[in-house]
């Protein structure tokens, strides 16, 4: 089977997916997986790394001053003294 696809927004996915290191046909593969609603796709696809880095970077967030005002409030006081 084959799909037609614009020649430039071809190129285009084709250099940013080297740009990234990626390869075009499994991207647009995770695509269809995603769109058609299988859960194969997230079993298959791994975490990207900025997703794990974020992992337990919530952990230090005091519930009690979640905008973090009285943080900062705490700061401009040591700051301006």
């Amino acid at each position: 089977m084959q799909i037609a696809i614009d020649n430039e927004i071809f190129r285009q996915a084709q250099t940013e997916a080297n740009r990234k290191g990626e390869n075009l046909v499994t991207l647009i593969e995770r695509f269809l997986l995603r769109f058609i609603g299988s859960g194969k796709a997230a079993e298959e696809q791994p975490v990207p790394d900025v997703v794990q880095s974020l992992i337990g970077a919530g952990a230090s967030i005091d519930l009690e001053d979640l905008n973090a005002r009285e943080a900062y409030n705490q700061h401009l006081i040591e700051k301006h003294k």
